[in-house]
């Protein structure tokens, strides 16, 4: 498994878990050294460290910063690193190519090379020429795109919905069904299909549930127009068997490392090869509104104005159980408060040392409760389950005004007023104040 990033660790892990003698591959010695001696995860995903202990004990998972170690004797040699979004766009491939030059000296044998980053179309193509140009020995390019949430990557791995591999002969396919049986004997479905499709299915997935998402998010305002609720809307359309619940629940916005960046990458995949994919295009346009609209949702439950007023932000990572800032919507909307005069006291359980080197402009507090000492207001912006279960009533006393903006829909709005808390939830305009 070359690279021990997000996907790379746990999909390593998850294969040792599966019964498969591991080696996961890192060019960052301190990495790989606190992994293998000290167990210390670079990432914050439930269940994570448990199965590398448990696996690292029974020999199945091993770490090192040599190919020379791992290539030779492998059977399959998974690219796992990273692909960051370029200033156009598009997906940045260096690290894919790298990691395709170094793993070719050290091929033995029959090998599977299987791109497990998230590539654009052709990509499985490229990463062939490259090591065929530099190698004799047998092997197939396989794309086998990864479907993980953070925060469930685990259980995402182990009892996927469907694992896809896009291949281009049949002994590449036979490879691939051999390594997916532990999964597939417990009737989880294998999709085998051409490279090209499998690369393109990651983006459209991802792509499709960033519009579902947007789709709901755009009609908070129009909720909070007409006087419907959102979550009645969500819960009826959910309710179709045609459209299904998931991924309509109302927010300041989607972000996070998969889909910003793929449905960026996929738009930009399309302009190249002279298609234009106008919905994903608005989509893109259409979430950065959604959070640029939270700042005035704030300033009018403050009355119109942040100048000048203190706000305690619970929740910087872009969804709970993540330590991940990327994109997030806490990155729009708190320096956005700031730039109008705020004072921002913020916090997160996990996402605190990240966000203070991209926001160096706010405060940071220990506890939720330290934030919200003295605040004129609350704003949840994080749907952590710590933050559910904070005592409404304190709440209320310990604000300077007991105004909560709630931009997760985490409270119910009768309990909110009961202890005393002016209260602002998104898209239910019957239900404020």
């Amino acid at each position: 498994m070359i690279g021990t990033g997000y996907v790379g660790l746990v999909s390593g892990t998850c294969f040792a878990e599966l019964g498969f003698n591991v080696t996961c591959v890192d060019i960052d010695e301190g990495k790989i050294a606190n992994l293998r001696d000290k167990f210390i995860i670079p990432i914050y995903e439930p269940g994570l460290e448990e199965l590398v202990r448990r696996n690292v004990a029974a020999g199945r998972l091993h770490f090192t910063t040599r190919l020379s170690e791992a290539v030779p004797q492998a059977d399959a040699v998974f690219i796992a690193v990273g692909t960051p979004q370029d200033e156009d766009g598009s997906a940045d491939l260096t690290y894919v190519e790298q990691a395709a030059r170094d793993i070719a000296p050290h091929l033995q044998g029959y090998t599977a090379i299987v791109n497990k980053s998230t590539v654009p179309v052709g990509t499985g193509g490229k990463v062939e020429a490259i090591i065929r140009a530099l190698t004799k020995a047998e092997f197939d390019v396989v794309s086998n795109p990864e479907f993980l949430r953070e925060g469930e990557a685990v259980g995402d791995f182990l009892k996927p919905d469907r694992v896809v591999v896009g291949v281009e002969t049949e002994r590449a396919e036979a490879f691939m069904q051999a390594l997916y049986k532990p999964l597939t004997d417990q009737n989880v479905p294998l999709l085998c299909t051409n490279r090209a499709s499998s690369e393109l299915i990651k983006y459209a997935s991802n792509a499709f549930l960033a519009t579902k998402i947007t789709f709901v998010n755009e009609l908070i305002a129009l909720c909070d127009t007409v006087g419907a609720d959102i979550l009645s809307v969500s819960k009826g359309m959910g309710s179709d068997a045609r459209i299904a619940p998931r991924f309509l629940q109302p927010g300041p916005g989607y972000g996070g490392s998969c889909f910003p960046k793929d449905t960026n990458a996929l738009a930009k995949t399309a302009r190249d090869h002279g298609v234009q994919l106008s919905l994903v295009e608005e989509t893109i346009a259409a979430n950065q509104r959604v959070k640029e609209s939270m700042v005035s949702v704030i300033e009018k439950a403050l009355g119109g104005s942040v100048k000048g007023k203190t706000i305690a932000a619970l929740g910087l990572a872009f969804k709970a159980n993540t330590d991940d800032m990327r994109d997030a919507s806490s990155l729009t909307i708190l320096p956005a408060l700031v730039k109008k005069g705020a004072v921002v006291k913020a916090y997160d359980p996990q996402a605190t040392s990240h966000a203070q080197r991209l926001m160096p402009k706010l405060g940071y507090s220990e506890s939720p409760w330290e934030a919200i000492e003295g605040a004129d207001a609350v704003v949840v912006l994080t749907e952590w389950a710590d933050f559910r279960a904070l005592d409404l009533s304190r709440m209320a006393k310990t604000l300077a005004q007991p105004v909560l903006v709630d931009l997760r829909n985490l409270y119910q709005p009768q309990a909110a007023k009961a202890a005393g808390l002016r209260y602002h939830p998104l898209g239910r305009p019957g239900l404020s104040d």
